[in-house]
């Protein structure tokens, strides 16, 4: 028995393409199209390629297929080569900013013509950069003409200021100020007039453009909270550390810090761990303290320079009281040991300690600079004399004050730009300050 075959009827492409613009099937029908097959029509539909090479013979089409497999083979290997050259050189738009508006029109076009091949998520893994940063540039049709800014200065007026900013870098890349922390320099900026500007905004900035301390290592995290005096010569930490000098020699720093202003009271340099130093050093702070009917508490650990004969005999003259940190109370030493960690990688880790002289002028000029210059973050910008000496109170309340002021000169400085797209309304700001 013979079975007959079955011819799969074919349309002209035209009249494929009239039926899916117009959703018109009686179009089709009026030719003898089934309406089943009009309506799939209406579903899906298939680009035509028209070949205009029929008339070309076999060989001809098949020198021009292995010329477009070699050119496109070359096209895969220059886009090699270029994500590879990007990914090697960490370029990426994440961290780069396009202000000039021809160049995103530009980007946006390539992206614009590219999506016919290539899946929109694909190119801005490739990019580096955010599907939302595209479309809110597509979206934006009235930007501001400050191209050279994030945001609009007169929407955001509580921004810094350019010259601030820059400000900002000059004091955290200065080798100057290499021995003072981010958090402390944000403050010693306002005392002396040149920014203002929160310690987080600082360490934002940092974070935002890459720079660096002049450093060799990283600063340790803060030390617990441990016990705290309530007024000057109340609580009193003693305690020794060694140093290592470059010819592998040792020399030992002995010091004493008030509880209370984190004043350095007394300090000493030696080249042998003795009692004598110890010794040395509370009589040297007792005589310069402030004169008080209370004696001074004195709080150190069981080490050896600090437990034995010459020291019993300094506390029983009744000259100070003494408690061991983590036996008689259940608080450690650990805000001496806390100045120790910043003087030694805040400064004498930075310097060439080859001799116990060089070390004693390291520890002499960071001593001054503690006690006298460099603000404490708990104390309100008032630095450790102002603290011990009562001669700081001011302090707080004129940073407060100028801190307001600078604020109302950003404010004012941002809102005296204007571009042709501001000029067109003028929002009415109320000031934050007030």
């Amino acid at each position: 028995m013979a079975i007959a075959k079955r011819f799969q009827r074919i349309y002209d492409h035209r009249l494929k393409e009239l039926v899916h613009e117009t959703g018109d099937i009686e179009l089709a029908v009026r030719h003898g199209v089934p309406c089943s097959t009009a309506r799939g029509w209406l579903r899906s539909r298939r680009d035509v390629v028209t070949l205009d090479v029929l008339e070309a013979t076999e060989q001809e089409l098949r020198q021009e297929n292995l010329a477009l497999r070699r050119r496109n083979e070359k096209l895969r290997a220059v886009l090699r080569i270029l994500v590879v050259v990007l990914k090697v050189s960490g370029f990426s738009l994440a961290n780069c900013r396009i202000p000039d508006r021809e160049g995103k029109a530009r980007l946006l076009q390539v992206i614009e013509r590219s999506r016919r091949f290539l899946p929109f998520r694909s190119m801005a893994r490739l990019l580096g950069g955010s599907p939302s940063r595209y479309y809110s540039w597509r979206r934006s049709e009235e930007g501001c003409d400050l191209e050279d800014r994030s945001s609009c200065p007169r929407t955001s007026p509580h921004q810094l200021t350019p010259h601030e900013v820059q400000t900002i870098r000059e004091m955290l890349t200065s080798p100057e100020h290499r021995h003072v922390p981010t958090g402390t320099l944000a403050v010693l900026a306002g005392r002396l007039g040149k920014v203002f500007a929160s310690a987080s905004t600082w360490y934002r900035l940092v974070r935002q453009h890459g720079w660096r301390r002049p450093r060799v290592r990283i600063h340790p995290q803060k030390p617990k909270v441990g016990i705290r005096a309530s007024r000057p010569n109340e609580l009193w930490h003693v305690d020794a550390t060694v140093i290592r000098l470059l010819d592998s020699t040792r020399a030992y720093v002995h010091a004493v810090i008030d509880n209370f202003s984190r004043r350095i009271l007394a300090w000493a340099v030696s080249r042998r761990l003795e009692p004598g130093n110890t010794v040395a050093v509370l009589l040297e702070a007792a005589s310069n303290a402030k004169p008080s009917t209370i004696p001074p508490t004195l709080v150190s650990d069981s080490g050896v320079e600090n437990v034995n004969g010459q020291v019993s005999e300094v506390i029983e003259s009744g000259i100070l009281k003494r408690v061991l940190a983590m036996t008689e109370i259940s608080f450690s030493n650990s805000l001496i040991e806390a100045w120790w960690r910043a003087l030694k990688h805040q400064w004498l880790y930075l310097n060439s300690l080859d001799t116990v002289n060089s070390l004693k002028r390291c520890v002499q000029f960071y001593v001054d600079e503690h006690n006298t210059r460099l603000p404490h973050s708990a104390f309100s910008g008032q630095t450790p004399d102002e603290m011990y000496f009562g001669t700081g109170d001011h302090v707080p309340n004129e940073l407060e004050i100028d801190r307001k002021a600078a604020r109302r000169a950003r404010m004012r400085f941002h809102r005296s730009l204007s571009c042709a797209v501001c000029e067109d309304e003028e929002p009415q700001f109320e000031d934050a300050t007030t």
